[in-house]
């Protein structure tokens, strides 16, 4: 009973009269059923089996963990790690919620039985209604459906021709971006976080929808994807009894449901007006390749789901061009600000950079120039540089959760089937044990002495020593697409201005969850342009 005192005594505080009495009025007959979990031997002796973690009540103990946030959830782990050891398990939820920190275990579940921890678990009622029944790359189960959705990306967006057939775009958004930059640099002050997001805006949905889309239908675009993503955690407390919640919390649902409705209206559109474009297409002569965008929403429309034997609703075409402009504009805005805050705060860093480019491209370029994606590979530096950053500050902190397709054992102790495993990115990327001084920005531990780069396997197929894309089964598709858009941008933007903090500032590299891990404090930075 401590347990359910302290919960009344930590969350009611920060909760809404309604949410207050929800949970009020639905602890009663679960306080009643405590005993019963208590004092099941069955359930004793599961518990022993599994990795170690901290005693809790059943049921209640879900209370003080589903409404926190990953990031509140991450000190606790730490601590928890520290005492139980590199496997954690928690309950949350119906089924045991098991943590790994510790980058051997992570291969040991994620590369060596890749096929076992390849699942995901069911959706919480929440995530189910936004990913239209786990009909998405990210979630879905593991299967037939799952392997179509994703080598159709793979095979049609993004491999090696595809990606290089985008190179217009890229330097399109470019132009766009230093354009922007320059005007705003001219008031002395640049928060760039914003910049770089409706730069990935455009770019993504170029390739989502075949078009370069106005200004004012980026903005709608972005307004709509962020309003949902940003408004995650006020939907946690939807998944807790939500046949009642649907009763007691009515107005909160609805504004989910309304936050969809949103997103839907903004992208229908668009998706619509590329289907009749398509069939107009297919009734008269086709335009020369070369001056047709392929874009991901024409992979989608012919689509079969193999399981269900259909083509895909509409609502689910939303779900996955969502999916694919989130995967590929909050990551990388996030990834660039983190960068750019690091390059601002060590400003030898960034003037090394600026002079490898110097010197080997100044024969080939002005500073008016952009770089060239085919250039790219010149400048170990510069990839030395964003692989520091996604150690540094990986996006995310946890990869999405894995679900066990049987019992297996780790680390000693057993993950039994339909268990559900997470992994704590930013751990294996600081782990003292394999990166010296690992809360330091140091690019130069991804090259030779001589300056060579090192050839890292950031997969994690032999040896994860960090992981911001995932590894195995489940690593994020897009994650080679990712690594050229940080290297392009990151290269013409040092090439094109020198940044530097504002007079008397430092850099304030504190963290703050949104959809990623996001800087507390957005970059401000003095841009002066190099020409």
């Amino acid at each position: 009973m401590i347990q359910i005192c302290f919960f009344f005594t930590y969350f009611l505080p920060s909760l809404s009269t309604m949410e207050t009495w929800f949970l009020i009025l639905i602890s009663l007959p679960i306080s009643v059923l405590v005993a019963l979990f208590v004092f099941n031997p069955f359930s004793k002796k599961l518990s022993q089996n599994l990795p170690p973690g901290p005693p809790t009540i059943p049921i209640i103990g879900n209370f003080l963990l589903i409404l926190k946030t990953f990031s509140e959830l991450e000190s606790i782990l730490r601590n928890l790690h520290k005492k139980y050891g590199p496997v954690v398990t928690l309950k949350i939820g119906s089924k045991p919620a098991i943590f790994i920190a510790n980058r051997s275990v992570a291969h040991q579940a994620l590369i060596q039985n890749s096929s076992i921890f390849a699942d995901r678990p069911p959706a919480l009622p929440t995530d189910k209604i936004i990913s239209r029944n786990q009909h998405n790359i990210s979630s879905a189960f593991y299967g037939p459906n799952w392997r179509v959705l994703r080598r159709n990306l793979t095979s049609e967006i993004l491999n090696p021709t595809r990606v290089k057939s985008y190179s217009h775009a890229r330097k399109w958004v470019l132009e766009i971006l230093i354009e922007r930059l320059k005007s705003r640099s001219k008031s002395g002050v640049v928060c760039v976080v914003d910049h770089f997001r409706y730069a990935m805006f455009c770019l993504l949905a170029l390739m989502c929808f075949g078009d370069k889309l106005e200004e004012e239908q980026i903005k709608e675009i972005e307004r709509a994807q962020r309003n949902l993503l940003l408004s995650f955690s006020r939907f946690q407390i939807l998944n807790f009894w939500p046949s009642v919640g649907k009763i007691l919390l009515r107005k909160r649902w609805e504004e989910l449901y309304r936050l969809i409705q949103d997103k839907e209206n903004v992208l229908i559109p668009l998706i619509r007006a590329r289907n009749k474009m398509k069939q107009e297409k297919t009734n008269t002569e086709s335009e020369p390749e070369q001056t047709q965008i392929h874009s991901y929403v024409d992979t989608l429309l012919d689509l079969e789901l193999p399981e269900e034997k259909r083509k895909l609703e509409e609502s689910e075409l939303v779900a996955l061009c969502s999916e694919f402009l989130d995967g590929g504009t909050d990551t990388t805005s996030t990834a660039l600000q983190w960068i750019f805050a690091n390059l601002v705060k060590n400003p030898k860093i960034q003037e090394k950079l600026y002079m490898e480019m110097k010197l080997n491209l100044s024969a080939k370029y002005s500073n008016q120039d952009a770089i060239k994606e085919e250039d790219l590979q010149k400048l170990p530096y510069l990839k030395a540089v964003v692989l520091e950053g996604l150690r540094r500050h990986p996006p995310g902190h946890f990869v999405l959760p894995h679900a066990v397709t049987e019992d297996t054992v780790l680390n000693g102790c057993l993950v039994p089937k339909n268990g559900v495993v997470n992994v704590m990115v930013a751990e294996m990327g600081w782990d003292p044990e394999v990166w010296e001084d690992p809360m330091a920005f140091k690019p130069e531990r991804f090259l030779r002495s001589n300056g060579e780069e090192i050839e890292f396997d950031i997969t994690g197929s032999k040896e994860i020593k960090m992981m911001p894309f995932g590894v195995g089964r489940r690593i994020c598709p897009g994650w080679n697409l990712a690594m050229l858009h940080l290297e392009y941008f990151v290269g013409n933007l040092v090439w094109n201005f020198e940044w530097s903090r504002l007079d008397g500032e430092d850099v304030d590299l504190s963290e703050k969850e949104e959809f990623t891990v996001v800087m507390e404090k957005p970059l401000q930075a003095h841009l002066s342009p190099r020409i």
